[in-house]
């Protein structure tokens, strides 16, 4: 049972990633060097962040990029929002009467600004920050709280965190919402990887504090039954997001079935939620089996009900906490991107039916 939780904090309870990144891209251009765009960012940054600003800045000392980075970094922590969920995961974890502590590379100035500004600053036991490497803290941190190891776990948003973790011996759990990627998270083998701390916290609530269920359900699981709608706008282009529970593959907006609701009504509710869109002219075009997508952040089978529709007039998509990006692409702007590959099944099938020049899609 846990009863003593640690979190990171950039990525994991507050997003930072934003300011960070335009403060590192801030010490290039001081330096002299490239800016990296945030997909490159995310992709080679890591802790402790020494070797990374030696691999792309070495002939700058250190003490110099952190004046850099740390004066650019005031000047944009403003945009610093605490996550979803993150607060829930908090009352949660008070009214449980667990131990709650911050174990957090962020400098204890910053981290000061940012938990007043999200009102996050109530709820730790404990600050652990400014440790520029968590793995030399983490056992006397245990130590120093009396924490037993078999009953606090680690919340993080980087390969750092889970090694962190498995350097003082307790569990660990990978949240999607911060630095690092699906696959940089699975190389580094957390005991649970979830899309975002409201997974975490239903989870909690549902196992009675443990991290996976005590006794086996009753029944087998089934397979899920998701909506997923390919979108076109009036210039026949067509809508892709980007997620991270796939692997930050592109794919179309869609998600779950719910009980006695007809699937096309749930298309019209999914692409509402999670774009903004009210779509008209809904076609069936396939059905597919999805097994254990090894895209996907966790063992599911789903059965995919793929359709099409429009997005009639000069509509504004407005992305929820499902999609990090979006954008609108020909056919063959869509096909070269990194695609999940359900989505790539569905846009190949549809494309053989489509006429660009009256903008008319036929079912396969």
């Amino acid at each position: 049972m846990i009863r003593n939780v640690i979190f990171d904090w950039s990525g994991t309870l507050v997003d930072d990633l934003p300011a960070v990144w335009e403060a590192s891209n801030h010490v290039f251009r001081q330096a002299g060097v490239e800016p990296l765009t945030l997909a490159q960012f995310r992709a080679e940054f890591g802790l402790p962040y020494r070797g990374f600003y030696e691999k792309f800045v070495p002939h700058v000392p250190l003490e110099q990029l952190e004046v850099w980075f740390h004066a650019r970094f005031l000047e944009c922590q403003d945009s610093v929002v605490a996550l979803p969920h993150a607060r829930a995961l908090l009352e949660f974890c008070r009214q449980q009467e667990l131990r709650v502590f911050i174990l957090s590379t962020v400098h204890p100035r910053h981290w000061e600004s940012q938990a007043h500004a999200t009102g996050l600053q109530g709820f730790f036991e404990r600050i652990y920050a400014g440790v520029a490497d968590k793995r030399t803290r983490i056992a006397e941190l245990l130590a120093e709280n009396q924490l037993a190891p078999h009953a606090t776990v680690f919340v993080g948003d980087m390969q750092h965190d889970i090694e962190t973790a498995k350097q003082g011996g307790i569990h660990s759990v990978a949240v999607l919402t911060g630095y690092n990627s699906l696959g940089q998270l699975r190389l580094a083998e957390p005991d649970l990887i979830v899309e975002h701390l409201g997974e975490l916290l239903s989870l909690l609530e549902r196992n009675r504090l443990f991290l996976h269920p005590v006794q086996p359900a009753p029944t087998p699981p089934r397979p899920v039954s998701t909506v997923g709608g390919l979108a076109f706008n009036d210039d026949g282009q067509l809508l892709l997001v980007r997620t991270n529970k796939w692997s930050d593959l592109w794919g179309i907006p869609g998600g779950k079935i719910e009980w006695g609701e007809p699937s096309e009504t749930a298309l019209r509710r999914e692409m509402q939620e999670e774009t903004g869109l009210a779509v008209t002219d809904v076609e069936f075009v396939m059905v597919q089996d999805a097994i254990n997508p090894p895209e996907f952040y966790k063992p599911a089978h789903f059965l995919l009900l793929n359709y099409t529709c429009r997005a009639r007039g000069r509509q504004s998509v407005r992305l929820n906490s499902e999609a990090q990006e979006f954008r609108w692409l020909s056919f063959a702007e869509a096909l070269a991107l990194p695609l999940n590959g359900p989505t790539r099944v569905l846009l190949e099938g549809v494309r053989r039916n489509f006429d660009p020049e009256f903008a008319v899609i036929a079912v396969v």
